[in-house]
Parts: structure tokens; C-alpha cells; sequence
């Protein structure tokens, strides 16, 4: 956990202090462990990378993702394409490689790694379509590069290109499709079925990610883009428990990351990398100057995004724990030369990620398009259904920045059905009263009703990103007005007053004096009436 501790503070990837740990624990380091099975290398690597991209995916926002999609996608495809083509060129006619060494290689690197990027970005609030673009190619560039460094390790010709276009998007789709269908249906699961535990729910989520990428893998696709997409499916589907689970899925992505860069450490040799440093350099040189910026500048031009945008996105290529496992897969093929190509790539991976990652921040800074800090943060809603009583008990936590801060009970205007029922504020307890001023770092329990807990929480949602008038300026909702404001039952309300209003200014000309006359006993009446109401 000290590893955890010194990189999370230092602000480099926490793959250069595992790697470290394995290098050191193996061949000539402190304990000299003797480890060359790469097979089983590769086996774990692949556990460990499902896990990764099920705890990427399940903290994947939808909203700040879904405008990126488009650039994402087309990044992922066209831009892997040429990075490969650009990378493999240096790498042959600049080191000498021969070209299947060298197009594995290309491809081995093309591969992103959301975690290396966001561990040292975490500081830098950046533009939602930045983060969103970033995240998503990480998230879909593995499938590809996969499939293309698969293809180069196969013994005998590789096939034309044609054929590797189609093999990937075949491949891609089937994984698409899978993923989506093993996460809707796992999210509908959860949210319908009460399970005996609340701990079961952490366990639940991660089990049905990996069964999208083993669904996937049966049915010849694309398994990492499956589990991504099933577990992005999952984390936006406002499961039970989620703050549990998300803790859960956050640490076992820890311990995967753990042992995965440990095991990676234990298989390098140390004494072979000194011949393969300079070509390594060489040939990151040519991904990281030239490779990955027209990666980024081609893929990206019929996108309308800033050149400051591009300009940290092309430096924001990370390669992290994807690039070392994929160079086992010609290590277990037996390609000639495979030892010489993952001592290449390990050395690449290790320092250019010290270069770039410490410099991310600053090149974010130097740009000018970090965001406002003072952003209205999201509100943390945690659920716990309850079965028996056809409800669900919503926990909600109001974070320094929400603009619920100063919003009182009465105005939060929850669906009928639904109701604050406790405030928890400074440790201590007590029932509000519908004046009672919300503030920040308040703990709200609300309990509602199972047709309303949808409508609720989006009520909730809205009025921590726009304030009180939330549903009036369409904040969180995408709409204004009656509806957005308060749900469909107080709209309807609403238009039947306006409905009414209207037939009695027809009327007013013709029955004017009477209703005058009539006014004030119908007042007197129901004065007793709405008085005992309220008791």
C-alpha cells in the first residue's frame, strides 16, 4: 500500500513502482526469483486486464462520454491504423527490425491506457469532451490492437488488409453487441431483484462484466470491448449499493494492476534490455513525436475541437500495462525474435511514461483548457431497495460544491410518493421540516415509492446541478418547464389550473357580481378544511 500512497502523491503511473517491484524481486535483482513462463504471463495479464476495463468501464460517466463517441470510435480505428503503419516504418527502416517484428511492434504500442492517463491528469480539471475522448479510446483501442498483433504472430503469411478489416470489424461488432445485451440485462437484474446481502451486489456487478467478456469470447468477438461496454452499461444504470460497489470494483482494479506489473517486472531480464535501450528510445522517439500527434490530427479533423485540444491529446498517449501483455503474444507463438521485440516495448512503455507523465499537468496548464474547478459537483446517491415494502431508501450526500447548498426541503419539490425523512449534519440527526435549509456536507435519507425512485432521484440530480429553479432552465433534466420542474403529476396539476384559469376569465363578463358575492363564505368554508389538512 505504500506503492499506492507514493504514487498517488507523486503524481507518476503506479505501472513504473510495480514494474519496479517485480524487476527487483527477479532476475538480477534482491531475491534473483527465476521466472521466464510467458504463457502463464499472458493468461494472468488477460484476468487482470478484464478486471481493469470492468472498473474502467464502471466508472465511465455516460453524459460526458456520449458527445465523445463519434471522435472516440474514429480514433480507435482510423488512428490505430496509422499508428501502426507510422510506428512499424521507424522501427524498420530507423532500428532495423524486420517487418513482421516490426508491424507487431507498431501494433503492440498503439494501445492506450486510460489509468496511467487519468492517475496524473486527476489534479487537472479538463473540458468533459477531452476526458470523454480520451477514456473512450482507451476503452475501445484494445480490441483492435489485439486482433491486429493476434494476426501478426500467427506462423505463416499474414493476411492482406482487407481481410484484417473485416476480421475487426466483425470482431467488434459481435463484442458490441454482446456487451450491451449482457449489461442491460445485468442492470434490469439488479435493479428488480433484492438480494439476500448488500455485500452480494459488488460481487454481482464484477461477475456479470466478466461474463460479457466471456460471452464475448465464445462467440468469436471482441471480449475486452464487451466487458468495457456491459460495465459502462452497469456503472450508469443506478444500481443498489452503488458507492459499495464502486469501492469494491476501485480496489479489486487495484490489486489486478498490482499483480499484473509485478508478474511483468518478474519475466524482464534486466542485463538483455541494455542492447534493445537505444532502439527502444528510437522507436518511441517516432511514436510519441510523430506517430501518435498524426494519430491524433488526422483521425480528429472532421471533428471541430480546439488544436490546444489535440495538441494534449497527442501527447496524452500513455502506454501502460496493455502494450507489455500484448508483447508476450509472440513470446508464446515463438515469432523469431518475440524476446527481443517485448524487451523493446518494456523499455519503451517505462521511459516514455516517466517523461510524459509528469509533464501532462503542465502541458494542461500551459494550453489554457483546464476547466473551472468551481464546477457543481455530482451528487452521491446510494440506494438500498426495500423488497417487502415496495420501495427504496435513498441515501444522498450533498458534496462542497452542490447547489442544493441553501435550498430548502419544501422547494426540492419531490414526486408524490417520495419524502426527505431524516438530515444528517454534523453528526447529528433530526427529522426537517419543510423550511428546513439544506446545507453542504449534508446526509439526506429519502424514502419513496418504486414507481417514483426514477423521477426522484432525477429531481435530486437536477436541483444539485442547477439550484431550485433546475427543472425551469432545463438543468439535468433536458427540459424546461412544468414537467421538468416537478413530474408529471404536479404538470398535469399545473395545466388543469392554467385550463381553469382560462374558462373562468371566459366567464368573468357574465357572472362577475355573483362569484364576488360568493367568494369569501367558500374562502371561510374550506379555511377549516385545509387547516386540518395540515394537522
Amino acid at each position: 500500500m505504500a506503492a499506492v500512497r507514493i504514487s498517488s502523491r507523486s503524481g507518476l503511473p503506479s505501472l513504473l513502482l510495480y514494474l519496479g517491484i517485480g524487476v527487483a524481486m527477479g532476475q538480477d535483482g534482491l531475491f534473483d526469483v527465476k521466472f521466464d513462463n510467458a504463457e502463464l504471463t499472458q493468461v494472468i495479464g488477460y484476468a487482470a486486464l478484464v478486471v481493469i476495463l470492468a472498473e474502467g468501464g464502471l466508472g465511465t460517466k455516460w453524459k460526458e462520454i456520449r458527445p465523445a463517441l463519434p471522435a472516440a470510435a474514429v480514433l480507435s480505428l482510423v488512428g490505430v491504423g496509422v499508428s501502426v503503419g507510422v510506428t512499424a516504418a521507424g522501427a524498420h527502416y530507423l532500428v532495423g527490425l524486420e517487418w513482421r517484428q516490426a508491424l507487431i511492434i507498431g501494433a503492440v504500442v498503439s494501445s492506450t491506457d486510460a489509468a496511467a492517463v487519468f492517475s496524473v491528469l486527476r489534479k487537472v480539471p479538463l473540458p468533459s469532451r477531452v476526458t470523454g475522448v480520451l477514456e473512450a479510446e482507451s476503452g475501445f483501442n484494445d480490441a483492435p490492437v489485439v486482433i491486429l498483433v493476434v494476426a501478426f504472430s500467427t506462423r505463416g503469411p499474414v493476411d492482406s488488409w482487407y481481410v484484417l478489416i473485416g476480421e475487426i470489424a466483425l470482431e467488434l461488432a459481435i463484442g458490441a453487441a454482446v456487451g450491451i445485451a449482457v449489461g442491460w440485462l445485468g442492470s434490469y437484474g439488479l435493479r428488480h431483484v433484492a438480494l439476500p446481502a448488500s455485500g452480494l451486489y459488488p460481487i454481482a456487478v464484477m461477475a456479470i462484466a466478466v461474463s460479457a467478456y466471456a460471452a464475448g469470447a465464445m462467440l468469436h468477438g471482441s471480449g475486452f470491448l464487451a466487458v468495457y461496454l456491459a460495465a459502462m452499461i452497469l456503472g450508469n444504470a443506478k444500481l443498489p449499493h452503488w458507492p459499495a460497489t464502486r469501492g469494491f470494483a476501485d480496489g479489486l482494479g487495484w490489486l489486478a494492476q498490482i499483480g499484473m506489473f509485478v508478474l511483468l517486472g518478474l519475466l524482464v531480464t534486466p542485463h538483455d534490455l541494455v542492447d534493445d535501450f537505444w532502439p527502444a528510445i528510437i522507436v518511441g522517439l517516432v511514436l510519441t513525436v510523430v506517430a501518435r500527434p498524426l494519430e491524433v490530427f488526422v483521425s480528429l479533423a472532421p471533428f471541430r475541437l480546439p488544436w490546444q485540444e489535440k495538441a494534449l491529446m497527442s501527447w496524452a498517449g500513455l502506454r501502460g500495462a496493455v502494450p507489455i501483455i500484448l508483447a508476450t503474444i509472440p513470446m508464446v507463438s515463438g515469432i523469431e525474435g518475440s524476446t527481443r521485440v517485448f524487451n523493446i516495448v518494456f523499455v519503451l512503455v517505462v521511459v516514455y511514461t516517466l517523461i510524459q507523465g509528469p509533464t501532462l499537468p503542465w502541458l494542461a496548464k500551459s494550453l489554457r483548457i483546464a476547466e473551472d474547478p468551481s464546477e457543481a459537483a455530482d451528487l452521491g446517491i446510494e440506494s438500498a431497495p426495500l423488497e417487502r415494502l415496495r420501495g427504496h431508501l435513498l441515501s444522498v450526500a450533498i458534496p462542497a460544491k452542490s447547489k442544493m447548498h441553501g435550498v430548502e426541503v419544501g422547494e426540492l419539490r419531490l414526486p408524490s410518493g417520495a419524502a426527505v425523512t431524516l438530515v444528517v449534519r454534523d453528526g447529528k440527526s433530526f427529522v426537517p421540516a419543510p423550511a428546513t435549509v439544506l446545507r453542504r456536507g449534508d446526509e439526506l435519507l429519502v424514502v419513496t415509492t418504486d414507481p417514483v425512485r426514477d423521477a426522484t432521484e432525477a429531481r435530486l440530480r437536477a436541483i444539485g446541478e442547477g439550484g431550485k429553479l433546475a427543472g425551469w432552465l432545463g438543468t439535468g433534466t433536458g427540459a424546461a418547464g412544468p414537467e421538468a420542474l416537478t413530474g408529471p403529476h404536479v404538470a398535469g396539476a399545473l395545466k388543469a389550473v392554467k385550463k381553469l384559469s382560462r374558462s373562468e376569465e371566459s366567464r368573468k363578463p357574465e357572472s362577475g357580481k355573483r362569484e364576488s358575492g360568493t367568494r369569501k363564505p367558500a374562502q371561510r368554508h374550506s379555511e377549516p378544511h385545509e387547516e386540518k389538512a395540515h394537522h
